[in-house]
């Protein structure tokens, strides 16, 4: 997995802007705005859609990184989108999260591809809202 190997330090070429014990944060390769980062999860999870109740934290974690890391580049969090792609719209089957701005300079194209409140593209918080019971 790409991510795996991003993660685990065995891709130099990526630049991780950010790191703690649950995630990474780097930029994405084919940025849909002036500012694109993802905020990738340690732990190899297929997608969004397999996410437990007791990893709602992890979402959150996800998220305050990711607008903090936009910040610090200037963007304004107003103007941002976040979010998870679901099944099958996924081009890495790794946990991921999307933080993009300024939303208002997206193209047609990347405006489809993460338009929110759609089945394919997900908030955090819709993700919150749809956590799985753990079991």
């Amino acid at each position: 997995c790409v991510f795996c190997n991003i993660v685990g330090g065995k891709s130099p070429e990526t630049k991780i802007e950010f790191e703690n014990d649950e995630i990474v944060v780097f930029k994405d390769i084919k940025p849909a705005s002036e500012h694109h980062f993802l905020a990738v999860s340690k732990v190899h999870i297929d997608s969004a859609k397999f996410l437990k109740r007791s990893q709602e934290s992890l979402v959150t974690n996800m998220e305050d990184a990711l607008k903090t890391i936009l910040q610090e580049k200037g963007a304004n969090i107003n103007d941002s989108l976040f979010g998870f792609h679901y099944p099958p719209f996924i081009t890495v089957r790794h946990l991921h999260m999307h933080g993009m701005a300024p939303a208002s300079t997206m193209g047609f194209l990347h405006r489809l591809m993460f338009r929110q409140h759609s089945f394919y593209f997900r908030s955090p918080q819709r993700v919150r809202d749809e956590l799985q019971p753990d079991t």
